[in-house]
């Protein structure tokens, strides 16, 4: 059985807990946390243990997924269990992977570890089948289209602008766009010609609406470059309607062959997701099943999901992937 650690217990902690539970091949040791351990109570009674009790637990853990975020969390957690650990996380700021990738790699090469990071739908699938199809079709294009889907850290900035008590942002691609693509038209798309954005808001009482829905819509690097839809309704309507966090997406690769480049392609890639932390926490448990197979064969060091045979991931022997699989 692997030995595998959750450290951090928000949504994506409590959905490795439950992907953990359907992997026959892995037991779960606990969850490390920075809260009160005693106020935190698992959903499968695993134990729950201080983070700073991380460090004594060497040896008694195989791999260490870590459910922290990509903004205040990651940067600095990953590299500090990865001294102690084989490590997996989901670190998704994309501009910042080479410069995370450096530190974990570092840490992790020094203590004989192996770590996996940035293992999610995207980054992580949607980049691995960016590769295949700029390596299959290299005269041709990429296009990449999320959602419809929840965007936590739009959502947040939505709820952080005075006058709202809480709020729900979607990501929507346009169609005429997917189409123009699915045709193989090949079409150049502005931002705004991609995505539109949908805002569902809860005003605190007496608010300013007007001044609310100028703000989100002038927001540079959120809204400002898309067409942006506000609606008001109640804190009810937002809790009964909204309450999940869904996602999804698609990336496409357009490209010819042919010595003229008379045959025409398009390869599709899409995933249609009711929870987003319970798919991603799926793959970081597939991917923590590889980093113990990796280190076994005696690797170490800091891996993407372009360096990880898809082998090491499926629970099945080689043979039998060969067999049933192939």
């Amino acid at each position: 059985m692997i030995r595998v650690g959750i450290a951090g217990y928000g949504n994506l902690g409590r959905g490795v807990e439950s992907a953990l539970r359907d992997a026959e091949d892995m037991e779960t040791v606990g969850v490390f946390t920075r809260r009160n351990p005693a106020s935190v109570k698992t959903a499968t009674g695993i134990p729950v243990y201080a983070w700073s009790d991380a460090e004594n637990m060497r040896g008694k853990i195989d791999v260490m997924i870590l459910c922290g975020g990509s903004a205040n969390d990651l940067p600095t957690q990953t590299a500090e269990l990865a001294a102690y650990f084989n490590v997996v996380d989901s670190f998704d700021t994309h501009a910042k992977i080479p410069e995370h990738f450096e530190q974990v790699d570092a840490v992790s090469r020094a203590h004989g570890k192996i770590s996996v990071i940035s293992v999610g739908w995207d980054p992580g699938l949607f980049s691995l089948n960016r590769l295949y199809g700029q390596a299959i079709l290299p005269n041709g294009k990429d296009y990449t289209f999320w959602g419809k889907g929840v965007s936590q850290g739009h959502s947040d900035a939505i709820r952080r602008i005075p006058g709202v008590k809480d709020g729900k942002q979607y990501t929507i691609p346009v169609e005429e766009a997917l189409e123009r693509v699915r045709s193989g038209e090949n079409p150049e798309l502005s931002t705004r010609e991609k995505h539109t954005r949908e805002c569902f808001v809860v005003a605190e009482d007496g608010a300013d609406k007007a001044a609310i829905e100028t703000a989100i819509k002038a927001m540079p690097n959120y809204f400002a470059d898309y067409d942006t839809t506000v609606h008001f309704i109640s804190q009810e309507e937002l809790d009964r309607d909204h309450a999940g966090i869904p996602h999804g997406g698609v990336v496409f690769r357009t490209g010819t062959t042919g010595l003229s480049g008379e045959q025409k392609h398009v390869v599709e890639y899409k995933i249609q997701l009711d929870s987003n932390p319970g798919f991603t926490s799926s793959i970081l448990v597939a991917f923590a099943r590889a980093a113990y197979r990796m280190q076994n064969d005696g690797l170490t060091g800091c891996k993407t999901i372009f360096d990880i045979a898809p082998a090491y991931l499926h629970p099945s022997s080689p043979e039998d992937q060969r067999k049933s699989l192939l």
